[in-house]
């Protein structure tokens, strides 16, 4: 096995028994200094709702939040329309972007953050998260990580990703009531329990498929279910479902 080959399995073997966000930052900052970084972040976006496990300094993500600076962020705003990992800052790949933007890696760059690669991982009705190995060194030529180690860095972000998605929200949901179920969840439910497509909730609910799809995602995510399948097994068994 090559060192990055052991890097990747030490790490995978590592983040399988990490269930809370301090274990997942752990896992990830060994990752982070075996590939020559210094920091990660990995930032997601749900409505309005962030959620951060980073290794950055504790008074640039406080910062970073009650600015808003998620909505100004050129890497998370490239992040967004984006589906190839990507490298910033540093040297000549320092984007231009307008003024604010400028002022806002200038202020970053104090903290530690001068440049870096970044995983994008885009999800469904505008969610998206991204993954991100950052450095102050300035000597640090991310173009040539990118090029040694762009599949590597590539599958860990969407490891990681994967798997703070199904620990994390199935700890909280776990916690859900099950009259935490919107109305209109266990409606779509019900009808897809009882053999309807999406386009026949959609008529009888009267509202768009889209939306009945939105709903049963909801319910899925709740239930911690894979499927929808599983996550209507799950609701019957709970008593969920009339």
């Amino acid at each position: 096995m090559n060192p990055v080959e052991s890097i990747f399995q030490e790490f995978i073997d590592s983040i399988q028994t990490a269930s809370e966000a301090v274990e997942f930052e752990r896992v990830a900052t060994r990752l982070t200094e075996r590939l020559g970084f210094q920091r990660f972040a990995y930032l997601r976006l749900t409505g309005d709702t962030p959620t951060l496990i980073s290794s950055y300094p504790k008074s640039w993500t406080s910062r970073y939040f009650q600015l808003g600076y998620q909505q100004l962020d050129p890497v998370v705003r490239r992040a967004r329309v984006e589906h190839a990992l990507f490298s910033w800052g540093g040297g000549g790949l320092a984007p231009v972007g307008n003024r604010e933007q400028r002022r806002f890696f200038d202020e970053a760059a104090t903290f530690g953050i001068r440049s870096g690669v970044t995983v994008p991982i885009r999800g469904g009705f505008g969610r998206m998260a991204a993954f991100t190995l950052a450095t102050d060194d300035r000597d640090v030529q991310t173009e040539r990580l990118v090029a040694d180690l762009k599949d590597l860095v590539h599958l860990v972000g969407l490891y990681f990703h994967s798997h703070v998605a199904a620990r994390l929200d199935i700890a909280s949901t776990d916690k859900l009531a099950g009259g935490e179920l919107t109305q209109r969840e266990r409606q779509c439910l019900t009808w897809i329990a009882h053999g309807k497509t999406v386009a026949d909730i959609a008529v009888l609910v009267q509202i768009a498929p889209r939306t009945v799809v939105f709903h049963l995602e909801n319910a899925r995510r709740k239930l911690g279910a894979a499927s929808i399948a599983q996550c209507v097994a799950e609701a019957l068994r709970r008593g969920l479902l009339s």
